[in-house]
């Protein structure tokens, strides 16, 4: 029954308050596949709970972000930092008047693709399979294709594209090979994401004796701060205070970016964990590259062994099986390997 008053009419009329660099749910591109609206949320409300609810965004509690399936309970998980990417995105979307919601389902759904251990498991499909792998694009497959057994979620064309140019492909934060994304909260979320990950990571390696908080580089603690929490809100301050024309409050070119000192900061700091904390925790990884190996080998030699919900459309077996294991837990992988390499017999 819908209600006695259109709350999505409400909530649109609501959204004319917001920056007029904002996105606007009504004036959405609109979906691949045309539907009713709903009568209680706007569209990229709609989004949003269609990711959460999605068994993809279920799966990520049980994925990676660094460390392959560490034993402690503290550690960063796909789950938890997609959590903290949808929190330090809505603070920046709020402090300047953006789409929150837009941001919100944007920022949640933007991992939905990433493979079993972290990017161990990327870089080894993006090696074993003919057309290339990138999570980013494999999260907009999740969203279009995959779910609800090939029909997709029929998501907004904004959240579609900030979910697929989230990526960063390695390049310095907002440096020349940073890449664009149309709408300001798509750009919100881009740098949310390594917001989000540059402190997390640093807790993670300090928590699995990697290094402590005295090896962080100095100068850079200096600016951004000497804790998690004195960290992120120097970033998402200094990236309100440089983005403030996004408002429209003072007139100006609208764009989504932060202070040269501090991004020169947060660049060093991005730079040492590559240096002392990514590349070590991925020459400790072989064992992961060598599960995710073997599932590709096998099951592209035994594709009836998929699962049936992959053996529907006319991909073909290789892709098929990308989207099996990219959708793998870690856990889940290395059971299955176990399986194929100690198959039980009756």
């Amino acid at each position: 029954m819908s209600p006695p008053i259109d709350i999505r009419h409400w909530l649109e009329e609501r959204e004319e308050g917001l920056s007029p660099y904002a996105a606007k749910s009504r004036l959405s591109r609109g979906r691949k596949l045309d539907e009713e609206p709903c009568p209680m949320r706007t569209a990229f409300q709609r989004d949003r709970d269609r990711i959460i609810h999605c068994k993809a965004f279920r799966r990520l509690k049980h994925k990676t972000q660094v460390f392959i399936a560490p034993l402690g309970d503290h550690y960063v998980t796909r789950l938890t930092h997609t959590l903290e990417v949808s929190q330090i995105g809505r603070s920046i979307s709020r402090a300047l008047n953006l789409n929150e919601d837009l941001t919100e389902a944007i920022a949640l759904g933007h991992d939905l693709g990433h493979t079993p251990f972290g990017h161990e498991g990327e870089e080894v499909l993006n090696n074993l399979y003919p057309g290339g792998f990138r999570h980013n694009e494999q999260s907009l497959r999740v969203v279009d294709i995959l779910e609800k057994d090939g029909r997709g979620l029929n998501l907004t064309w904004e959240v579609r594209e900030g979910i697929l140019k989230h990526a960063k492909t390695g390049a310095d934060i907002l440096g020349e090979e940073w890449g664009s994304v149309d709408t300001l909260e798509g750009q919100v979320c881009k740098i949310a994401d390594i917001i989000a990950y540059i402190n997390h990571d640093i807790g993670d390696a300090v928590r699995a004796g990697i290094l402590s908080e005295d090896d962080l580089p100095h100068q850079a603690v200096a600016i951004l701060g000497h804790s998690h929490s004195e960290r992120i809100n120097t970033l998402v301050s200094d990236v309100v205070n440089f983005s403030w024309a996004a408002t429209g409050a003072d007139g100006g070119t609208p764009s989504i970016g932060m202070g040269q000192v501090t991004q020169e900061a947060a660049n060093t700091l991005r730079q040492f964990l590559f240096k002392k904390v990514y590349n070590i925790a991925r020459e400790e990884a072989e064992r992961a590259r060598e599960v995710v190996r073997l599932l590709y080998q096998y099951f592209t030699a035994h594709d009836e062994a998929l699962p049936q919900e992959y053996k529907l459309g006319d991909d073909s077996v290789e892709r098929r099986v990308v989207d099996y294991i990219s959708g793998m837990t870690d856990n889940y992988a290395l059971s299955i390997a176990e399986q194929i390499i100690h198959p039980q017999h009756e």
